[in-house]
């Protein structure tokens, strides 16, 4: 007779009953239905998954920007495409699942049930027969050492892991004990290109390459996006005008025959409400953060996204909200709790030759479809539309700058930072950092680009010690001619087909 490892550590009915509806395969039954477009990260994913150099890959994003679906369509694609048998994929949703009480260390519990219940035989055994199993956990950060458990897995069994979550913070936290068996990878709103092909169907190709880096310090990869840009003109503008009206998430471009009232509705509650009620105060230091004042925090945050608001005016506000005292140390770490739910980006000022420049952090939102629904307020980007409202012009240049800085700031392995201005020294809205090189980043969303506007640029690139040849120009539109040649001006909505 088979000895059961669980004599003395058994599942609760409830949690045997949902694992098992949850891997509806491992009967023979069909998953739930999900969306046949790819988003552009999912044959990265399956390649890591299947061959990559660690054992395991951590997606990491904000809320509903489809981390469960990739998952999902990967377990499709195994089943489908590779032919791996069924039971040999295993996956847990851990903000689902019922109580775990009375487990001790869950992740480790789990997979004991399952190559005990459903495997049959331990995972080494599966992968000296050369069908190794597939395990996905999405919101890992949920469960308490969650990372000491997946190290002691993949480094005690043949597996391959996948995990997604959607606190950058714990994330982070328990990938410093996972060097070298993890691989991240990080997921944000829909890309420009994936709205083209999400929406209308047409496909845009991806300029920056994987791993890709050393590309963006030479001028002529600047000059050929922008050539780019202008030869996709047509299927770039619609699909910047589709995310000027409804944002970057995949629900907004999927219905996109649900009103405007009914997405902020879902946005406000399953993306923002569920990231600071759930997210941010989990744990015994999570219930003590103020849920009032996490949501003016970032009710502030979409107010100035795109700027670097300081001391005086946040508190101010805040005060007057609130009726409250709160100190500026206070508010600026639940600016970094937000950030670390990957809803906003903190750029921080840029630091040359070991120091620091003097100024506040810069706000990014993830997304501007956020701000519209948290504030209740449009601000069209679309050059079209934004002409009907010449009196938001400066709120969606703040905007613009903001959409940009989350953007550039979510390119892997390149360092973003703002350049406060400083005595002499003009402000310049971002700078690129890539080894040794340095691009800087003015954003001047206005119909008119005079030569003047570029007068920061110019100044930085002045200073040889800043190491920029060259500087990137975002403007509204495409036909804007600068003199210098040093600057390459594009349109917001090409930067976006970068990637």
């Amino acid at each position: 007779m088979t000895r059961d490892i669980f004599d003395h550590e058994r599942l609760s009915p409830a949690l045997d009953e949902f694992l098992r509806k949850a891997n509806p395969w491992w009967e023979s039954k069909p998953g739930r239905d999900v969306p046949t477009y790819h988003r552009w990260v999912f044959h990265r994913l399956l390649n890591n998954l299947k061959n990559g150099l660690t054992p395991g890959v951590v997606l990491r994003g904000p809320r509903q920007v489809g981390k469960t679906t990739l998952q999902e369509q990967m377990i499709d694609h195994l089943i489908r495409q590779d032919g791996v048998d069924p039971k040999r994929i295993f996956r847990v949703q851990f903000d689902e699942i019922p109580s775990t009480r009375g487990l001790l260390d869950v992740v480790l519990a789990l997979a004991r049930w399952y190559e005990n219940r459903i495997l049959k035989k331990t995972f080494n055994e599966a992968a000296r027969e050369g069908k190794p199993a597939f395990v996905f956990f999405d919101e890992v950060q949920n469960v308490t050492d969650w990372a000491p458990q997946i190290k002691a897995l993949v480094d005690h069994f043949t597996v391959r892991v996948m995990v997604t979550g959607s606190s950058a913070l714990r994330i982070k936290e328990g990938h410093d004990s996972l060097a070298g068996r993890v691989s991240t990878v990080e997921l944000g709103p829909l890309l420009l290109r994936e709205i083209a092909g999400f929406h209308f169907q047409e496909s845009l190709p991806a300029l920056l390459e994987e791993n890709g880096l050393a590309a963006l310090k030479q001028a002529e990869f600047w000059e050929s996006l922008k050539a780019l840009g202008l030869s996709q003109r047509e299927i770039r503008d619609r699909a910047f005008t589709t995310f000027s009206e409804r944002g970057g998430y995949p629900i907004a471009q999927l219905r996109a025959d649900m009103p405007w009232e009914k997405l902020t509705q879902y946005l406000n509650e399953t993306v923002i409400q569920r990231a600071i009620v759930h997210d941010l105060r989990k744990g015994d230091k999570g219930r003590k953060r103020d849920p009032q004042l996490l949501e003016e925090v970032f009710k502030l945050a979409c107010r100035y996204a795109g700027q670097a608001p300081g001391q005086a005016i946040m508190v101010q506000q805040v005060h007057q909200v609130l009726h409250a005292e709160v100190s500026w140390s206070k508010i600026r770490h639940y600016l970094e709790f937000l950030d670390s739910t990957l809803l906003i980006k903190l750029i921080h000022p840029v630091e040359i030759r070991i120091k620091k420049r003097k100024g506040n952090n810069k706000i990014c939102l993830c997304d501007p479809g956020l701000r519209a629904s948290w504030l209740q307020e449009k601000v069209p980007l679309a050059p079209e539309a934004l002409s009907q409202y010449p009196d938001l012009g400066d709120l969606a240049g703040h905007l613009a700058e903001s959409v940009a800085g989350y953007f550039l700031g979510s390119l892997p392995g390149i360092g973003v930072h703002h350049f406060p201005a400083r005595e002499i020294e003009p402000e310049v809205d971002f700078v690129l950092t890539i080894g040794e090189k340095r691009i800087p980043v003015e954003i001047k969303y206005q119909n008119q680009v005079r030569d003047e506007d570029t007068y920061g640029l110019r100044a930085f690139l002045e200073k040889t010690v800043y190491h920029a040849t060259f500087g990137i120009l975002v403007t509204r539109t495409d036909d804007v001619k600068i003199r210098d040649p040093r600057i390459i001006a594009m349109p917001l909505s090409t930067l976006l087909l970068l990637r």
